[in-house]
């Protein structure tokens, strides 16, 4: 049997796969994490499924779940938010896994940055202004990161930033990202980002701070910054140039 690695998408039950949907459905046994996937996913599970909230768990007591639905023959949905590609915990989950010879699989799903864009309908790589996109994070409590990937490094390159799991540190981080950005440099922040909950914060590293504290925004945020949120003026895409057409 095989457990399925699947990206439960960014909070609306409806921003999955089609092979997600498809393998929730049929798989008795799901582990998820109850504070970030949304419930309406959980109820298409098979009747009388094994529904586990991870929420609670370590790694040891994961593993053990996994392990034990594959001895039993079961098919396990195994979900994460948003895309377990990013910042979801698979790859130590994974080595349990080769360790133990349990097979798997992974499903992509809806990234929280995607869905960050979306709410602020605005593509994130705009001809001439910006066409790199740094996915990053910031350490307080969690894993320290490794050297040469803090924000004065990675924004020198003065690339859209997206900041995961940082929204509580804002005020801290600011001053970091200031002297490559610049005080007037766009900056949005979407909390809970495709929920009926969702919030929107735009502003520039000289207010953006302030207006997440007045907000109590604190957790499940995405904080992206760069000149690609206001850009109105920039060239059309080669893709579809008029010039390129007539070439």
């Amino acid at each position: 049997m095989t457990v399925h690695f699947i990206g439960a998408g960014p909070g609306a039950a409806d921003l999955i796969t089609v092979r997600a949907a498809r393998l929730i459905a049929s798989s008795p046994v799901c582990l998820y994490a109850g504070a970030l996937v949304p419930r309406d996913l959980l109820d298409t599970a098979p009747p009388g499924a094994r529904l586990v909230d991870t929420a609670d768990l370590d790694l040891d007591q994961i593993t053990d779940e996994l392990v034990a639905a594959h001895g039993a023959g079961l098919d396990v949905a195994r979900l994460h938010s948003g895309d377990p590609s990013v910042y979801s915990a698979m790859a130590e989950q994974m080595r349990r896994l080769d360790a133990a010879g349990v097979p798997y699989d992974v499903v992509p799903g809806v990234p929280a940055f995607a869905a960050a864009a979306a709410s602020l309908k605005r593509e994130l790589t705009v001809p001439g202004v910006g066409q790199t996109v740094v996915l990053t994070r910031t350490s307080a409590r969690s894993t320290p990161m490794p050297p040469g990937e803090d924000l004065a490094t990675l924004g020198a390159s003065r690339a859209t930033l997206v900041l995961h799991l940082a929204v509580q540190r804002i005020a801290e981080l600011v001053p970091e990202l200031v002297p490559n950005y610049g005080v007037d440099c766009p900056v949005a922040v979407v909390a809970r980002a495709s929920r009926d909950d969702e919030l929107i914060l735009r502003g520039t590293l000289a207010d953006i701070a302030g207006q997440v504290e007045a907000a109590g925004v604190q957790r499940t945020a995405v904080v992206i910054v760069g000149k690609v949120l206001t850009a109105g003026e920039f060239p059309d895409s080669h893709l579809y140039s008029t010039a390129r057409c007539r070439d």
